[in-house]
């Protein structure tokens, strides 16, 4: 009866081992990435971390349209794109890149990993246009950025002198 009772004992100890270590494994495997697979970080780099500064936008001529300039900092080692701009305060935002004698719109733009996507004058900016209500220097104006892997950030972006530069002040 002796044995019989220790053969238990190292058997239930034996299954409740192997059923901790398999119960581990599964764990390790859920945690590490987790849904489809789809927009995952590769392993060893972090996902894309976004945020957005140095947002204005100069103050258009009477019923014009605006251009919008801000940067988007990745602190994230995966890359994203911004892929929709929109505004509750205007019909249309587009998405420009100005060259010495063109511009032309385009559908996204990349936001490298450990980089920024910088719109500014001279180069790669919004064109905001439509407005629902006239704006004036130290209005506000919802700007909804969406993002292939990071989803839609919302900012309030001030509108500013025309003049205005960064930096500058």
């Amino acid at each position: 009866m002796k044995g019989a009772l220790g053969f238990r004992r190292t058997a239930l100890a034996g299954a409740a081992l192997a059923t901790a270590l398999g119960s581990g494994a599964f764990l390790v495997a859920c945690g590490s990435g987790g849904g489809d697979g789809a927009g995952d970080a590769p392993s060893g780099t972090a996902a894309a971390r976004l945020s957005v500064a140095d947002s204005y936008i100069p103050l258009p001529p009477a019923g014009g349209m605006a251009a919008g300039y801000l940067t988007v900092r990745n602190d994230g080692g995966q890359g994203d794109e911004l892929v929709k701009v929109s505004s509750p305060g205007a019909s249309s935002v587009t998405m420009h890149r100005s060259t010495a004698s063109t511009m032309e719109q385009v559908d996204k733009l990349d936001v490298p990993a450990h980089g920024a996507l910088q719109l500014a004058r001279g180069g790669t900016h919004l064109m905001i246009m439509g407005w629902q209500k006239a704006p004036a220097v130290g209005d506000e104006l919802e700007l909804d950025l969406t993002f292939t892997r990071t989803g839609t950030i919302s900012v309030k972006v001030p509108v500013k002198e025309l003049t205005f530069r960064p930096g500058q002040q």
